[in-house]
């Protein structure tokens, strides 16, 4: 007190033993006590009880407080990964297939935005840490299919294909592979929710939402991007 040191007597145990049974089942409506001489201990211990006598002072030797800084801290750092791992994957996306690479980004970053104004309609949703998870995947199977799509092109073009024939072909044949690894994740999102409780239905919930939106994204929209860009030109070559 004060900057001294003071000492506070401490009370005997032997002040609050009021008896020695042993309780060998959880307090409920019923349970057995063992340790009492007869019928008339055990009234009196029930007796004892019910007065409060278990009521004993309590000494706080050290006390912590955790506030939400913590979760707070975490879900900034789920956020950051998953721009970075955003920023990253459009690095890659521009560098490894120029204009088209551009387009595939535009996709992406369209695919995290219908997923995140999907989440705000959902009520009491909550974007946790397992939800930004499901995002960095989604992110991550997005540009498998525009991976797909783009390989699917180039190998046309070194096939001699004409650039719109190129472009036409390219989306049909990788149509059929996005659907199939899309559906399958899909499902698998499926079963989580169905099976999981607590952080796996929020996992699942944002994976299911972005592998639906990935899906319509790197199909349709770099598909309408690039006919918008390209359509109404002719091209003798196209850089992919």
């Amino acid at each position: 007190v004060d900057g001294k040191m003071v000492k506070v007597p401490q009370p005997s145990e032997e002040k609050y033993l009021i008896n020695v049974a042993t309780v060998r089942d959880a307090l409920s409506s019923s349970f057995r006590i063992t340790g009492l001489d007869g019928p008339a201990e055990g009234s009196e211990l029930a007796l004892l009880l019910r007065a409060g006598a278990l009521a004993a002072p309590m000494y706080f030797v050290e006390e912590h407080t955790l506030g939400p800084s913590l979760g707070k801290k975490n879900i900034q750092d789920g956020f950051n990964s998953a721009l970075a791992g955003f920023l990253l994957v459009v690095l890659f996306l521009i560098g490894y297939y120029r204009w088209v690479g551009v387009f595939a980004s535009i996709a992406l970053f369209g695919n995290l935005v219908i997923l995140v104004a999907v989440m705000s309609l959902i009520p009491g949703a909550t974007l946790t840490l397992p939800g930004m998870a499901g995002i960095a995947l989604t992110i991550g199977m997005a540009v498998d299919a525009n991976v797909l799509i783009n390989e699917r092109i180039r190998e046309e073009l070194r096939m001699g294909t004409l650039p719109h024939l190129a472009i036409e072909s390219g989306y049909q044949r990788a149509l059929v592979t996005i659907l199939d690894a899309n559906l399958a994740a899909l499902a698998v999102a499926i079963i989580l929710f169905a099976l999981g409780s607590g952080p796996v239905k929020g996992f699942a919930v944002t994976l299911s939402i972005g592998i639906v939106a990935s899906m319509f994204t790197a199909v349709t929209g770099t598909r309408a991007i690039v006919n918008w860009i390209y359509g109404g030109r002719v091209l003798e070559t196209l850089k992919v």
